[in-house]
């Protein structure tokens, strides 16, 4: 495990300094030219610089994988921990440091495959913070192994003959989740629309989960191009309480008025295989958030020392 936590220049700035673009970035990406995960970056980046957010009081968590070299770009606190295991980490910092802003940076494999059990009880558990799963198909940084959303039929290291089994759905999947209260899908080539949907997901208060399409130049060049090409492939889900971006309109003319707060129309809409959707497919922010059901008082160091000495105290031979 590494960390990544810098301590910031903007630890002696007053509470009027307003905080440009540059400001949170930190060391300089190293994904190939043409990686999608430039394009998120450079949406979080401008997220953060739109709210205001504090670099001190800001936490990126990730696992394993390319998308997981996330914390080392932001010039915010940061955890690089282990393959699969950025929700547990980022759900005990949010539980233990509420008030910090937090958002998990995960690949395909990362989130729908190791990661999986970690994904399905963080969105029951519905602790407010903003999980991206950055999504291109296949394990890039180990170099082109079959994951649990590559196509099937698409050949791998792993898989030469083709992908065997139909590729996870993490929409429909994320939709079927008890307790899911923000769930949204994005593409790295569709830079306002993925600088809004962030936007969205930040706002919300629970659990956000958005799935961001994207290319791997290297691996999967193939994946989305239909889409990327030809823009009648793809669906825009439009509504005043998800997301809206005029500028995109004349370029994606097909769009759907859908209301986040539909879950059936959001689990018909997530079954589509003839097309891309893009958008909030649901959001309910009245589902209860585990840090408000299991609120405990605060405690100074000295109650949590004798706290712990009394529980070992019941061991004690």
């Amino acid at each position: 495990m590494s960390y990544t936590c810098g301590l910031l220049p903007v630890l002696e700035q007053g509470d009027d300094h307003h905080y440009e673009m540059s400001e949170y970035e930190g060391a300089r990406a190293r994904w190939c030219p043409g990686c999608g995960d430039h394009s998120v970056l450079t949406a979080v980046q401008r997220l953060l610089a739109a709210e205001q957010l504090i670099p001190e009081q800001t936490v990126f968590v990730s696992g394993i994988g390319c998308s997981s070299r996330f914390p080392h770009y932001m010039k915010t606190y940061g955890f690089h921990g282990l393959h699969g295991r950025a929700l547990p980490v980022a759900t005990g910092i949010k539980l233990h440091r509420p008030e910090l802003t937090v958002f998990v940076a995960m690949g395909d494999g990362d989130c729908t495959s190791i990661g999986a059990a970690h994904w399905i009880h963080a969105m029951r558990y519905n602790v407010d913070m903003t999980a991206m799963m950055l999504d291109n198909g296949i394990y890039g940084l180990t170099k082109n192994q079959t994951s649990p959303t590559t196509p099937q039929g698409f050949k791998s290291n792993t898989q030469p003959y083709g992908s065997f089994l139909p590729a996870l759905n993490p929409i429909a999947a994320s939709l079927g989740v008890t307790n899911a209260s923000f769930v949204a899908q994005t593409a790295e080539w569709a830079p306002s629309h993925l600088y809004a949907t962030l936007r969205a997901a930040y706002k919300h208060k629970g659990f956000s989960f958005v799935r961001i399409l994207q290319r791997c130049p290297v691996y999967t060049p193939s994946l989305f191009q239909r889409a990327v090409q030809d823009p009648a492939n793809i669906t825009l889900l439009v509504h005043d309480d998800g997301v809206v971006t005029p500028d995109l309109e004349k370029i994606y003319q097909s769009q759907t008025h859908h209301d986040p707060r539909d879950l059936a129309a959001a689990r018909a809409l997530a079954e589509q295989s003839d097309r891309i959707n893009l958008g909030v497919f649901f959001k309910d922010p009245s589902k209860p958030r585990y840090e408000e059901t299991r609120r405990v008082a605060p405690r100074t160091p000295v109650e949590r020392v004798a706290l712990l000495e009394k529980e070992f105290a019941r061991y004690a031979v």
